[in-house]
């Protein structure tokens, strides 16, 4: 029998699940060797037995709790998709605030008291979370290969070494010479240098690589006429950071 999948969405803008849509003609390859039984975006109907449970979005509300736990439960694998699922993404930046209510009055107004919220937390602080796609939005060609390891029972590892191994690969001129800041020397690889490719910054939305080298980063950053604020400011569009970094 083909193992079924589902796809969930909580707090994000739901582009991961399109970029899966946007695989087109390898969507159709995988679709006869997996039955996709709960898709918000793609399928009207929807059931509750599947195997595979794809996540998309940061936990936000306590209305998120009893949701995502009934997944995890029911499904035998979970894979966190995306930025706002495996580091809380641009959603975490609240985060920082000192006051949340005031943020909330500051977003929602006079109706603030309709949206309960905590601070945002990423899929792996809340549920056990199997595997992990990185990116906003993933790179729909790692999701491939994921599933393909699933069924084949492949192991799966993600990219661990930083953003500019494929830069340099792609040949690109580096962006720091275009007086441009750029995350890529701390950043997981794994998007072939996208944002450089096409003569932007990276901006970090992979998530560090283990055990990033964040003091030499700071200081190439440093000699380019950044402060410690302009760092800080970097980080935290997608890897939040509460405290300024120590000198």
């Amino acid at each position: 029998m083909k193992p079924k999948v589902a796809f969930f969405d909580f707090t994000s803008c739901e582009g991961c699940q399109l970029a899966v849509l946007e695989l087109e003609n390898e969507l159709l390859d995988l679709l006869g060797l997996v039955e996709i039984v709960n898709f918000r975006e793609a399928i009207d109907d929807r059931r509750e037995d599947y195997d595979i449970a794809f996540l998309e979005g940061s936990i936000t509300r306590p209305a998120d709790l009893p949701r995502v736990q009934k997944i995890r439960d029911t499904a035998k694998i979970c894979v966190a998709m995306g930025a706002c699922a495996t580091s809380g993404g641009v959603n975490a930046i609240k985060n920082t605030a000192s006051d949340l209510e005031e943020v909330r009055r500051y977003v929602y107004g006079q109706k603030a008291h309709c949206f309960d919220t905590f601070p945002t937390k990423p899929m792996k602080q809340v549920i056990k979370v199997d595997y992990e796609l990185f990116g906003c939005p993933i790179n729909k060609y790692e999701f491939v290969e994921l599933v393909k390891c699933l069924l084949t029972g492949r192991p799966f590892a993600n990219k661990n070494y930083p953003l500019c191994v494929e830069c340099k690969h792609n040949g690109n001129i580096c962006v720091f010479h275009k007086n441009m800041t750029c995350l890529g020397p701390v950043t997981r690889a794994g998007c072939d240098s996208i944002c450089p490719n096409n003569g932007n910054k990276c901006e970090g939305c992979r998530g560090l690589v283990d055990d990033p080298n964040t003091e030499t980063a700071r200081e190439v950053l440093s000699e380019h006429g950044y402060t410690v604020e302009d760092i800080l400011r970097e980080f935290t569009l997608f890897n939040t950071i509460t405290e300024a970094p120590k000198k």
